[in-house]
């Protein structure tokens, strides 16, 4: 797999890179390498070849371009000089940035399968996340490239229901589709595997938010409502819980000490996958804010399903996906409005019987919808296109090393 992220912290590829490894595929991974990190090693049986390239979230968009550069030759070139010895089945690449998947187009010119993983809407991510560069020219580009891409892929990966959608707009025909979606590994993300918390059992509410922190996630909007809180509600003793960097950390902590919460607000930085399901069993509401926009039109937040599978209610932003998938399983707020979040969460506070509703509603609609059941989708697409590329002259190393490249 091709992934233009660090592999331990993209729970996506590592879903289906693992799945690969039990199930008696070896997969190669090439992502990103931070300077502590060990060029190679094998992790939970999948091999992780890590390019010397590293992330810089917050930097302008010609940098972010040039990193992208960087990763797409390094992992042309790496996956070239492997491919010698390993014989590589399928390709697949994770997006973004889409034009990964040229890395591997000599691959395809050869009749190896090449899957574009398409995780979020590229050009509207852009908009999104550079104001300022998303004028009407840069935007024709994206799609341009975004079309290319998808045109050079065997195959096409989309994660939700709402980025199918949009592909289908495009013009890409379904045939070439394969929905997956992206959501929690009931594996990884079992309640039963941590002690249970009572709600408030010490007292406290404490909310927990665990992803992202930049501008696209309106966590923000969540420290005002907790500022909203502790100033109607001063009997409420209330936390937030931070788990995760970006380039908005500063100006979140900032925003705290400012608005007199900053005692309540905890900043733990980003933690391990594994450690993730720990903190959000330490906690009463999960958060899910994201900011509305085009781009999360096609969103749909992983955390929802992996703090509703930890048996915790969850409050999240109004957004199309969440309501379609999850209806009224979660409470949903306003986007962008910390008194209609700060209304919902006190909703939760008051209300024991909603608390379990919801939580019985979402414990339904995760188990319908986990990694468990999405998985038989990507091991058909897996047996379907690696079986072919086994099968044109590529011989018992092909059969033994069926291997797959992803970019995220």
């Amino acid at each position: 797999m091709l992934v233009h992220s660090y592999y331990d912290e993209d729970p996506r590829v590592r879903r289906e890179a693992e799945w690969l490894a039990r199930n008696g595929r070896e997969a190669d991974v090439y992502a990103l390498r931070r300077s502590t990190d060990a060029p190679a090693g094998i992790t939970d049986g999948v091999n992780v070849r890590r390019l010397d390239v590293q992330r810089h979230q917050g930097a302008s968009p010609i940098r972010y371009v040039a990193e992208y550069l960087s990763f797409l030759l390094r992992a042309a070139a790496a996956l070239t000089a492997a491919h010698r010895t390993r014989r590589y089945a399928l390709v697949q690449v994770h997006t973004i940035p889409d034009f990964l998947v040229f890395a591997a187009l000599h691959f395809r010119l050869a009749g190896i399968p090449v899957i574009l993983d398409v995780h979020e809407a590229m050009p509207e991510f852009f908009k999104l996340r550079f104001p300022a560069a998303a004028n009407p020219l840069i935007h024709a580009a994206l799609m341009v490239q975004e079309r290319a891409s998808i045109g050079a892929a065997t195959a096409v990966i989309p994660a939700n229901e709402g980025l199918q959608a949009r592909l289908l707009d495009l013009g890409v025909p379904a045939w070439k589709m394969r929905l997956v979606r992206n959501t929690a590994d009931l594996a990884r993300f079992d309640a039963m595997r941590h002690p249970r918390r009572p709600f408030m059992a010490d007292g406290r509410l404490r909310l927990v938010y665990a992803g992202a922190l930049t501008p696209i996630y309106e966590v923000d909007v969540a420290i005002e409502a907790v500022a909203a809180l502790r100033h109607v509600h001063p009997e409420l003793p209330i936390d937030l819980h931070l788990y995760g960097r970006g380039d908005s950390a500063d100006a979140l902590g900032q925003q705290a000490a400012d608005l007199g919460v900053a005692e309540a607000v905890h900043f733990h930085g980003r933690i391990p996958i594994e450690d993730v399901p720990a903190a959000v069993a330490r906690a009463d509401i999960g958060l899910a804010p994201t900011r509305r926009a085009h781009f999360t039109d096609y969103s749909l937040s992983t955390k929802i399903f992996e703090y509703a599978a930890m048996g915790k209610p969850v409050v999240a932003s109004r957004l199309p996906l969440v309501e379609r998938s999850l209806d009224d399983a979660v409470l949903t707020y306003e986007p962008g409005s910390a008194a209609d979040l700060a209304a919902r969460i006190r909703q939760v506070v008051e209300d024991a019987g909603l608390r379990e509703r919801l939580i019985a509603r979402a414990a339904e609609r995760v188990r319908n919808l986990s990694w468990q059941r999405e998985a038989v989708t990507y091991g058909s697409l897996i047996e379907e296109f690696a079986s072919d590329g086994r099968d044109r002259g590529t011989g018992n190393a092909s059969r033994d090393a069926g291997t797959v490249s992803s970019s995220s």
